[in-house]
């Protein structure tokens, strides 16, 4: 139990320690895991941590979704639920077929069937490493929103193919007509039981007095309770748990209606999101030399990396092939898709060179069972999730660490029907103010008259209107010849920085409690988010 846990401590210190690092040479976090979780790996003397796909589907995958699903807007969900669902759908199975056929008569011994069981392990991309990587880039936020979108719902459909591959080949027969009876069973009644277990929980957090502390405890328990039911009964947990996610996020502000218990959430659920992404991209690396040492001796190493390079370079080819007549011929077909933002050729090859793939691929893979039902080794398992391993090395690797100098040279600017994100955040702040005046002015008219703390704080809202309009002003020039919005934001991150030095110093002070001073400290980090937006 001791040596388990100090292996745990030590493997969490260094994940921490090659974050670090890669934030100092600005490389995309998964991919500097991989490469040295790879790395690691052959250090001799190193204990071998196995990946252990239950301990992916149980531990990681729900919470995981859930996050996404929960910083996903609805609304811009399903504004462009077109290209999502053609590429969380209609590429996963365009890819798995293809894969198949190419696999089957590519590698002596494949079947059709395990043809199929390799397209649905490598056929979705990953979601946290496309959106790893474009954090802090300049992607335009239809290219972000749809690439967050496939990757909330393209785990359920790769999985449902899987396992319907995986059913043909251990038993021997297939049926296309009840595989998408199942497929659409599967999927339907995933959403069901999602929204079923997702209102009973936000009639939990709404009715019952809960603190933040229970809040918080209740919303981590939530993907594992939407996951567990949907597979308990054979539906998709995956899409249960999108679903869920998707429901609680758009009703969070019935539930969550205190600052404690936001911020809360917003610590508990970062942190623990952090540390469970970093630590699958690292366990990825890790488990190559497991995946080397159970090759069965058919083929070699060499054998391997070349159908995995082969089928690597037609999963990233697929992606193409598939995303631009995707995007255009609806546009050619519908006068209604072609009042859209046209994306050129810029947007499809951002979409299609952002498919890296991720630990889902590799869970699903080691899934595989080792034996068949009657006790015979279950053919070319080693081979297809060393195949998998190379897929997944070369599209994070390869297309991560070159995404963001393609962002770069194209130069995508796409027209956006939303204000600025700065002009934006001061509308609200003056809508806010509007109807706090407001509403002093309607039911407390009197209690303002006789309270030297309301008749400020009304002031304060009246002085604070007039700035805001006044910034509102100064935000409406042409942002192309201005850079006052970075200096702007620049300055007032460096006078935060001077006045949260100066808090700690106060500590000294016998004059100021502690409590005060981190309250203060809060209240200097919710001004800073306001200046420099909040990543998730």
């Amino acid at each position: 139990m001791h040596n388990t846990l100090l292996i745990i401590l030590g493997l969490l210190f260094i994940v921490m320690m090659l974050v670090l690092l890669a934030q100092r040479i600005k490389v995309a976090y998964p991919i500097f895991l991989v490469v040295a979780g790879l790395g690691i790996s052959f250090i001799p003397g190193i204990p071998k941590i196995g990946l252990d796909p239950d301990v992916i589907f149980l531990l990681f995958l729900p919470p995981l979704l859930y996050e996404a699903a929960w910083y996903t807007s609805f609304k811009d969900f399903w504004k462009w639920k077109r290209p999502i669902a053609l590429l969380a759908f209609g590429l996963v199975f365009f890819t798995s077929v293809i894969v198949a056929y190419t696999s089957s008569a590519l590698i002596p011994g494949c079947t059709l069937a395990l043809g199929f069981l390799l397209g649905g392990i490598i056929s979705p991309p990953d979601a946290v490493a496309a959106g790893t990587v474009m954090k802090g880039l300049d992607t335009p936020k239809r290219a972000v929103t749809i690439l967050e979108g496939e990757s909330l719902v393209n785990d359920a459909s790769s999985l449902i193919v899987f396992r319907f591959a995986l059913a043909a080949v251990l038993t021997g027969t297939f049926s296309f007509q009840v595989a998408v009876g199942q497929f659409f069973l599967a999927a339907g009644m995933g959403v069901v039981v999602g929204l079923a277990v997702a209102h009973v929980i936000y009639a939990i957090h709404r009715f019952l007095p809960t603190t933040p502390a229970m809040d918080a405890a209740l919303t981590l328990m939530t993907p594992y309770i939407i996951f567990l039911v949907a597979e308990e009964f054979h539906f998709s947990g995956v899409i249960a748990v999108v679903t869920g996610g998707l429901f609680m996020s758009f009703r969070a502000h019935e539930i969550f209606t205190t600052g404690d218990t936001n911020i809360t959430m917003t610590s508990v659920w970062t942190t623990i999101i952090f540390v469970m992404n970093a630590l699958v991209f690292v366990l990825i690396g890790l488990e190559l030399p497991n995946i080397i040492a159970a090759m069965d001796g058919h083929y070699s190493i060499m054998e391997g990396i070349t159908y995995g390079l082969i089928i690597s370079g037609i999963t990233i080819a697929l992606r193409f092939i598939w995303v631009y007549p995707s995007t255009h011929i609806p546009r050619w077909l519908s006068k209604k898709i072609r009042q859209e933002a046209n994306p050129g050729w810029k947007g499809p090859l951002l979409v299609s060179w952002a498919g890296m793939r991720g630990v889902v691929s590799l869970a699903t893979a080691l899934s595989i069972p080792v034996l068949m039902d009657d006790g015979s080794a279950f053919p070319l398992r080693s081979l297809i999730i060393f195949i998998t391993f190379v897929v997944i090395f070369i599209t994070l690797v390869v297309q991560g660490l070159t995404l963001p100098l393609i962002i770069k040279l194209i130069r995508f600017k796409e027209l956006d029907e939303e204000l600025p994100p700065e002009q934006q955040q001061a509308a609200i702040r003056l809508r806010l103010s509007r109807v706090a005046l407001q509403r002093l002015q309607d039911n407390y008219a009197t209690e303002v008259e006789d309270n030297g703390l309301l008749a400020f704080f009304k002031r304060d809202l009246e002085e604070g209107i007039q700035i805001t309009r006044e910034k509102l002003d100064a935000l409406e020039c042409d942002p192309a010849e201005r850079d006052d919005i970075k200096q702007y934001a620049t300055v007032l991150r460096d006078i935060y920085h001077v006045q949260r030095k100066e808090l700690f110093k106060l500590r000294s002070d016998q004059m100021f409690s502690d409590e005060e001073i981190r309250r203060t400290a809060m209240q200097l980090s919710l001004d800073e988010l306001k200046v420099s937006g909040h990543e998730h």
